[in-house]
Parts: C-alpha cells; structure tokens; sequence
C-alpha cells in the first residue's frame, strides 16, 4: 500500500509539463495539409475567390500556380494569414519552379515576395494590386548575372536607412543568387516599428528601421487604410503570385511579444516586448 501510494504521488509531477525559458516554440503558420487560417485576395477578385485555384497545397507543399490561366491579365494575387503580428521571426522555405505564365512582366519571372506589417486581407479594395506593406522580395536567378533575394521593395510604404527616409521602392541585399528550382530558406526579424531584419541561409543581408506608410507602387487602395507617414508597428503577413510558379515548404513563425516574468510558467527568454497580459502564474 505505501508503495502504491507513492506511485499515486508521483503522477502529477511527472505528468506537469515544465517550461524551458530558453527553447524556441515555433509555430507553424502552413500546416502543410490545407490553406486552413489562410485568406486569398487576387486583384479583380472578392475576397477568397481563389481564381483558377491559383493558391494550392499538394504532395505536403503550398503551390503558387499558373495552369488554369491562359494570360496573367494582372491577376496579382496574395494568401493572407489571419492573424496579425509585430514582435516576432518569420522563416520561409521556397523555390521557383517552372516558367513564367504568358502575360506576366519580364521584371516578374522568378518573383515573388513575404509581405510585413501589411493591410488585411478584407480592407483591400477589390481592384487593388498589392496590400499596403512591407515586401521581402523573394527573386530566383536566371542564369544570367546577379539577382539577390530577400531585397526590400514598399507598396505603399518608406523606410529608414542610416538615420534617413528612403522612397526607392526597391532595394537590393547583399545576398547571392540562387539559380534553378533549389530551395532557399530565408528569414526576417520584425521588432514593431523599429528594425527589421533579412536573413538568408543565416547570413544577414539587410536591414532598416522605422516602417511607415507613405509613396507609390500600389493602385486602387481605399484612402482609410493610408495615412503617410504613420509609423507601421504591426500588421498581416502575406505570400504573392505574380506569375511565376513558386512553392512554400515551410511558413513558421516565432512569437518575440509575451511574458517577460521570470516567475511566470510561460516566460521567455528570448522575448523582446513584455505583454503582462500573457503572464500565466
């Protein structure tokens, strides 16, 4: 009997799941079976009208593809995930595979992009192109020349660089370039509206500070949704067709906002913003 009642004892604290302050919990924002949490916008279109079932997953991937179009037409389109975020690390695993859709722009092939601190979905105006947003280019080389990934451009948007405002919208890394259908892991850092950070294969290859609303590069927006100059601290996260295949193995993110308690069960080390909120005793 004192045995049994020792196992008895024993079983809430081997079952009591302990919280290591310091292991990453990424979470996985494709599932890798269906586009659940997803939304779909392509320009001409209502929301979620997936035209020619260009947003797809199969064999375990999401797909970006062009087999039901017989021209491009401008069908510029993007998978919103529901949420919104601010503090965190966004990592994607990608790859162009093959060719471009008639009726795409040259500037257009092997091009896709990770849009940040973006306009949802349901604000977009039906005959918009690109969400207002921050966009990591997403570029596969041609096998000619140089062609880095992982650039800057901004729909809507400016930048800081070195203590000044930037208007150029698109701005290259420093990154190489990544020729054929291999896939490319890539990373961005996102800290509110101050830094945002681009990383490829671990290597850093640009940064700036302070995005905010402002300039061109985006058509048929609705004028609440753009107020220049407004500092831009958190916001959707997207991925773009613009009429070259691309396929997304891998969409996860990394929350860096939540508790920052030593003595709360789900504090973390690595958070970078406090939500008292979140704090769990």
């Amino acid at each position: 009997m004192k045995n049994f009642l020792l196992l008895l004892l024993c079983v809430p604290v081997l079952g009591r799941a302990q919280n290591n302050p310091d292991q990453e919990e990424w979470r996985q924002l494709f599932n890798g079976k269906d586009l659940d949490g997803w939304d779909v916008k392509i320009t001409g279109y209502n929301l979620n009208d997936n035209f020619a079932n260009t947003f797809r997953v199969e064999d375990g991937v999401m797909k970006v593809a062009y087999d039901g179009y017989d021209e491009f037409g401008g069908r510029f389109g993007h998978i919103f995930y529901r949420e919104i975020f601010s503090y965190y690390r966004l990592r994607i695993e990608y790859r162009f595979t093959g060719t471009q859709v008639p009726g795409g722009a040259d500037w257009a092939i092997r091009n896709s992009g990770a849009m940040l601190h973006g306009q949802t979905a349901a604000s977009m105006g039906k005959d918009q192109d690109f969400p207002i947003s921050i966009e990591g280019q997403l570029l596969g080389g041609t096998g000619e020349g140089e062609r880095p990934t992982a650039n800057l451009c901004t729909p809507g948007t400016n930048v800081v660089m070195n203590g000044e405002l930037v208007t150029t919208h698109c701005i290259n890394s420093s990154s190489k370039t990544y020729d054929g259908d291999q896939w490319v892991s890539v990373e961005f850092q996102v800290f509110g509206d101050s830094l945002i950070r681009h990383i490829v294969e671990g290597e850093t290859v640009l940064e700036y500070e302070k995005p905010q609303t402002g300039g061109g590069n985006v058509q048929n927006f609705g004028p609440s949704v753009k107020h220049d100059g407004e500092l831009l601290s958190e916001g959707t996260i997207s991925l773009q067709s613009e009429s070259h295949p691309v396929e997304f193995r891998k969409v996860e993110l990394l929350q860096l906002c939540g508790c920052k308690d030593p003595k709360a069960k789900n504090y973390k080390s690595y958070y970078v913003k406090g939500n008292p909120a979140d704090c769990k005793y």
